[in-house]
């Protein structure tokens, strides 16, 4: 089944897609499980690196996907370089933090016992992004999964597909192995 973008600035029809069949979910699922041992044994450093190139070239596409961002939910384009740098404002301090955020926590002696809290990636995070803010919703779940050793499936708004696609293009041009973040119109 297929859907179509209309932008709100004119009515007219930006695009369509088709919303995953059940079979094409199940295969991005699939790939997701399949992926998350070999992401979670990635250390929080060589995660950082793979986040980074995600990043940045995604920063480095700001007056294209601000273009982009405009049509498709009818926000003033003097607005929309405002959420691209807020995305990679906010992705960049979260990969400055996280080290410490996922480094084992120490937990008060106990004689007898070696106590700490270790922070363990769940497995596959599913992020559901709105249209309002579709790259400064989808950062503050996206980067801090990957980071933590997740592996994610991200699903935009029907009226934004396109983030959904530019972001899984610069997952795909950092070098992200297959599987650990994936896309899908649903």
């Amino acid at each position: 089944m297929k859907f179509e973008v209309r932008s709100p600035v004119n009515g007219k029809v930006l695009l369509s897609r088709s919303f995953a069949t059940s079979e094409e979910s199940e295969n991005v699922l699939g790939q997701s499980e399949a992926a998350k041992a070999d992401w979670r044994r990635k250390s929080v450093s060589e995660r950082l690196e793979f986040v980074r190139r995600f990043v940045d070239h995604f920063a480095a596409r700001e007056a294209e996907l601000g273009r982009e961002l405009s049509e498709q939910m009818g926000r003033p384009i003097s607005q929309t370089a405002g959420e691209i740098r807020g995305f990679a404002h906010r992705a960049n301090t979260m990969m400055r933090l996280a080290p410490d955020a996922l480094s084992d926590e120490e937990v008060r002696d106990k004689e007898g016992f070696i106590r700490f809290i270790r922070h363990e990636p769940v497995g596959c995070v599913l992020v559901l992004a709105p249209w309002n803010y579709p790259y400064l919703c989808a950062v503050n779940a996206v980067v801090p999964a990957l980071l933590a050793g997740n592996t994610v499936v991200l699903k935009h708004s029907d009226q934004t597909p396109l983030c959904a696609e530019r972001l899984q293009e610069s997952a795909d041009a950092a070098g992200f192995p297959v599987g650990v973040f994936q896309t899908l119109h649903a």
